[in-house]
């Protein structure tokens, strides 16, 4: 590759990768750990270069999506093998689809939770409004009956 389109050898320290996407040292420090990036040491300072950025950046989004950080590595590591990304581009489509496929399942699911929760809203609804509609609006707080403490209802008696 010639030199002019190479990207400078610019460094990043862990505060700077922690401001721009919004992460903290500590998970820097685990993804160091699962070997999904690897940072250089300066005496005891780790020192990431652009790849080290990219590798967090496509870790960041993986996990966005729901990605297990063992499927985020997989494919990281995919892009060594040195065909031109063609392994990690095809891994990558099916584990996305995949992906697509469990969430459209959990969307589906979640839709008919709600849909559940809001005929039973209706029905308490239509219930409270012909026997106590005074509570229809109020918060919880003042609708929850307050519980006696221990040693009230002894007192009481």
């Amino acid at each position: 590759m010639p030199t002019e389109l190479r990207r400078p050898a610019r460094t990043f320290t862990i505060r700077q990768l922690c401001q721009e996407f919004g992460c903290t040292p500590r998970a820097l420090r685990f993804y160091e750990d699962k070997g999904l990036i690897f940072p250089e040491r300066d005496g005891m300072n780790r020192v990431y270069s652009y790849k080290d950025r990219a590798r967090l950046q496509l870790i960041l989004r993986g996990k966005r999506v729901g990605l297990a950080l063992s499927e985020i590595g997989e494919i990281l590591d995919l892009y060594e093998l040195g065909d031109g990304c063609a392994t990690q581009n095809a891994i990558s489509l099916a584990k996305f689809r995949e992906r697509i496929r469990a969430l459209e399942s959990q969307r589906r699911d979640i839709d008919m939770a709600v849909d559940v929760l809001q005929e039973a809203c209706a029905r308490l609804e239509s219930q409270l409004k012909q026997t106590r509609p005074d509570l229809l609006e109020q918060p919880v707080e003042a609708i929850r009956p307050r519980r006696p403490r221990p040693g009230e209802m002894r007192r009481a008696g």
